[in-house]
């Protein structure tokens, strides 16, 4: 499972259509023909409207990227002005590529929610003070802690019954359609009695919902990474990657999702989580010609510059339970052979750990391997815990 974020016009039509609503919203870009949507959606012409970019990040507001209360033609103008433009937030720099239209609705009164999947529990925060200053107000939200299998229990929010019947109608949503966050702010009362969502922020489980999962804000797609992900859609096994920071010095190939991310954790919880150039996973028993695939196309991204401090390359994974360590490991060795010059030159220092079917096997074509290349190269079995060569790998960067 990977939590990834979702656009607000994908999360409210989720929504709206389980809670059995229309839902009026269009998501433009630069192929959309805006002199054609008055035809398509003619209540553009009829409403006052909201516009505001759709990139899954938030503040849009505090940004000065929401055009509210506005006619077809303002919005056309906001497009003109904001379509493909480059914009930052903090030290992130990217185009503004996609946009939400809906209609702007009057409203007096803001209110907060949001639900948090925890370890033990999922979290319901609630405040009838919602809107841009609601993290000012922090002391204003009532906290709630729903344990597994159980309806939310609301005796400490004191509103009125038609809000707590939705946020128990909006629990019940969350957990039949795998989001793992979910947060409004705000959401109101319009004159008619009726909820509206207005503003929406979500994380879903990525193995459990089928909706687009774009690329957030200031990521960039490599080919690498479009490469592996078709190399995926042909095989049986899983193969992952995303490149995070291609001039970071900590390099991963890892197997096992769950794993994966525990070898991440353990390098961002010693404070070098700038330094981590990837994530990814490959499992599922893949083949020796897959392993080698994806294991040179790590190594022609990691490869690409030098750095005088020299990079480390982590091996890793848990013991495996149907993985042939073996025939898995022939793959990577064929890519590092091929790169052995480069590995050289790079002063890249490689760490290994693995365990499973035919590890003794392949720890020991691994250790030959080392050799062969003139490369440092530690190698651990599963007697050894994973965190452990996290440590020796970034006591080889200082």
């Amino acid at each position: 499972m990977a939590r990834v974020k979702i656009r607000e016009f994908d999360a409210k039509k989720l929504l709206l259509e389980n809670l059995k609503q229309e839902y009026r919203g269009i998501l433009v870009d630069s192929s959309t023909d805006l002199n054609d949507l008055p035809q398509r959606y003619p209540w553009l012409l009829e409403e006052r409207l909201v516009i505001k970019p759709d990139q899954l990040f938030g503040k849009r507001g505090k940004l000065g990227l929401v055009l509210l209360d506005a006619t077809l033609e303002q919005v056309k103008e906001y497009l003109q002005q904001n379509l493909n433009k480059e914009f930052t937030i903090g030290k992130t720099t990217d185009k503004l590529t996609h946009f939400l239209i809906e209609p702007y609705v009057e409203h007096e009164k803001e209110y907060y929610l949001s639900i948090t999947s925890e370890r033990d529990y999922d979290a319901i925060h609630f405040s009838e003070e919602g809107g841009i200053n609601v993290e000012e107000n922090w002391d204003k939200v009532t906290r709630i802690e729903v344990p597994p299998l159980e309806e939310p229990n609301l005796e400490k929010i004191d509103t009125p019954e038609k809000i707590k019947g939705f946020i128990k109608e909006i629990f019940g949503l969350y957990r039949k359609n795998h989001f793992c966050y979910l947060e409004f702010n705000p959401f109101t009362i319009d004159r008619n009695n009726n909820i509206v969502l207005i503003d929406i922020v979500t994380q879903v489980d990525s193995c459990g919902i089928t909706l687009p999962f774009p690329k957030p804000f200031g990521r960039r797609s490599y080919p690498e990474e479009e490469h592996i992900a078709a190399l995926d859609q042909e095989s049986g096994a899983s193969l992952k990657l995303t490149v995070l920071n291609p001039h970071g010095r900590i390099w991963n190939i890892l197997s096992g999702g769950g794993a994966s991310i525990i070898y991440l954790d353990t390098i961002a919880n010693l404070g070098k989580q700038e330094e981590i150039a990837n994530y990814g996973e490959y499992s599922g028993n893949p083949t020796t010609e897959e392993t080698y695939q994806y294991t040179k196309t790590i190594l022609s991204l990691m490869t690409k510059e030098n750095n005088p401090n020299g990079k480390v390359l982590i091996i890793g994974g848990a013991i495996a339970n149907f993985t042939d360590i073996e025939k898995t490991f022939i793959g990577i060795i064929k890519a590092l052979q091929e790169y052995k010059n480069k590995l050289q030159e790079g002063k890249i220092s490689i760490f290994v750990r693995r365990g499973g079917p035919n590890h003794q096997k392949g720890l020991k074509l691994m250790e030959q391997t080392g050799k062969e290349l003139g490369v440092p190269i530690v190698i651990n079995g599963p007697d050894i815990p994973m965190v452990n060569i996290v440590k020796k790998a970034l006591e080889a960067l200082q």
